[in-house]
């Protein structure tokens, strides 16, 4: 009898055993830097993080005389954003790989009266990377968890903290995403979950006696979709980005009905020189309801049957674009140009129910923004000093049926900021 219970128990052994060598183990590396910006202002701005990272200039503001209190210079000096984390590699059990990072900084600050300059440690990303080698060297990796947003990866060539918003998309969000690269091509899609970035809460704002609930937890999963080309020179990419969210989730005291659909397409070319001394980047977007990531947009109500309890929405177009160029390693030279428009609702909105983001004015109707910097890189040290001329128009009188204005004017702010960071 012993003999027959010896040997299964033998073979299961040897089987673990076997089954334990295909597990490799991790590696960990950590990583961070501590950075500190020095930065005034021509003018107060609109901004967060203690206005470093900086939306847009604030509008007049006058007082009885005609005085802008909101003109004059300003400045602070933070070493917000200083960062930490872990990265995970070399993991394997079987053929899959799993790699993954765990990374926070410190950004908010608490608010309090009496310790208004101490910064919260936040979460920027946590999440597991897992990939497999197919045939003819194909690959396929599977990132879950908080990570950047397709849209938000390829940032402009400069060193303030925005990294262009609300120029180019900023977004970190929970999702599923999936990449599939065979030779030169990259095709990627997946799910995304609202977490840090938000779309404007339209039930807070059009009841405040009313609980306010999210706008995405009742809709549907963001959707990504997009493809990317990449040789030894060029990094070409296109996507596009479905938003549904559900604005209003009550109707007094009834659920209301009828969902927010947003689509939002993009493009991005890189070029990177043969020595990588120089590398150009463009990109533009053509968002719909894009506040969730950063962009200066919003959506309103079309139209609204009380019978029912349904609600039709008109999301905001937002055009978004930048050009950005750096040269140089130890010396760089770093600059952006960046363009953005309001044009309006695709539908005419309904008994004035329109709701933009809030992280700047509401009535921002096109902006430019110039931003060339000087960098000296020592080894893992970086010192630098960047010029921003932010030019923005700002809507007069009262809005169109698509949300515009016809009369408005220009208001400027030059920010000059200066960076010190250490990378370990």
């Amino acid at each position: 009898m012993k003999k027959y219970i010896i040997i299964p128990m033998a073979a299961l052994l040897v089987g673990s055993a076997a089954f334990a060598q295909e597990e490799t183990p991790a590696n960990f590396k950590l990583y961070g830097f501590i950075r500190n910006y020095t930065v005034v202002d021509s003018r107060e701005v609109n901004g967060g993080t203690g206005d470093l990272f900086f939306y847009m200039p604030k509008d007049e503001n006058p007082n009885a005389l005609g005085d802008d209190l909101n003109d004059g210079w300003n400045w602070k000096s933070l070493a917000l954003t200083t960062r930490l984390g872990v990265n995970v590699s070399g993991y394997r059990f079987g053929e899959t790989k799993v790699s993954g990072a765990v990374e926070a900084d410190f950004y908010s600050l608490n608010g309090t009266t009496s310790a208004s300059t101490i910064a919260q440690l936040r979460l920027r990303q946590a999440y597991v990377a897992l990939g497999w080698d197919l045939r003819d060297g194909d690959k396929l990796t599977v990132n879950v968890g908080q990570t950047w947003h397709p849209m938000a990866a390829d940032m402009p060539h400069i060193t303030n903290l925005e990294t262009g918003a609300p120029f180019n998309p900023f977004n970190r969000s929970p999702q599923v995403m999936a990449h599939y690269t065979t030779g030169a091509w990259t095709f990627t899609g997946g799910m995304l979950y609202l977490s840090q970035y938000l779309p404007v809460d339209a039930q807070a704002s059009a009841n405040t006696s009313t609980k306010s609930v999210n706008p995405y937890k009742y809709g549907l999963p963001e959707l990504y979709l997009g493809a990317a080309w990449k040789n030894a020179s060029w990094y070409v990419k296109a996507g596009v980005d479905v938003l549904d969210t559900k604005p209003m989730r009550l109707d007094g005291e009834v659920k209301a009905k009828g969902l927010m659909t947003a689509v939002s397409p993009f493009v991005f070319a890189q070029y990177t020189s043969r020595d990588k001394m120089f590398q150009l980047r463009a990109k533009s977007i053509l968002a719909q309801s894009g506040e969730h990531m950063n962009l200066l947009s919003g959506y309103g109500v079309s139209s609204y049957d009380t019978a029912k309890h349904k609600y039709e929405y008109t999301p905001m177009q937002d055009w978004a674009s930048f050009v950005s160029a750096s040269y140089g390693k130890k010396w760089q030279v770093l600059g952006m140009l960046g363009y953005m428009k309001q044009l309006g609702t695709t539908k005419e909105v309904f008994d004035g129910r329109l709701w933009l983001n809030t992280a700047a004015d509401t009535k921002i109707q096109q902006a430019v923004r110039v931003t060339p910097t000087l960098a000296y890189n020592l080894g893992k040290l970086t010192l630098s000093l960047e010029y921003d001329c932010t030019a923005a128009e700002f809507g007069r009188g009262e809005r169109d049926a698509h949300g515009l204005f016809s009369d408005s004017k220009w208001i400027l702010n030059h920010r000059i900021e200066q960076m010190v960071k250490f990378t370990f």
